[in-house]
C-alpha cells in the first residue's frame, strides 16, 4: 500500500493550495504540527523578530 502522507502530520489540519504548479502551504499550521503550540501565531511572530 503506497502512502502519501507525511507521519509526523497525521491527523493534523494543514491548509495548503497549488499555485502556478507550486505546493504552498501555510507556515502557522506547520508549526503548530511540529511544536504542538497553543498559540502558533505567535510563535511565528516571534521567530519573525
Amino acid at each position: 500500500m503506497k502512502t502519501t502522507k507525511i507521519a509526523i502530520f497525521k491527523g493534523k489540519k494543514v491548509r495548503k493550495t497549488i499555485y502556478k504548479n507550486e505546493w504552498w502551504f501555510s507556515v502557522v499550521d506547520i508549526i503548530e504540527a511540529l511544536t504542538d503550540s497553543t498559540q502558533p501565531s505567535k510563535y511565528w511572530t516571534a521567530m519573525k523578530a
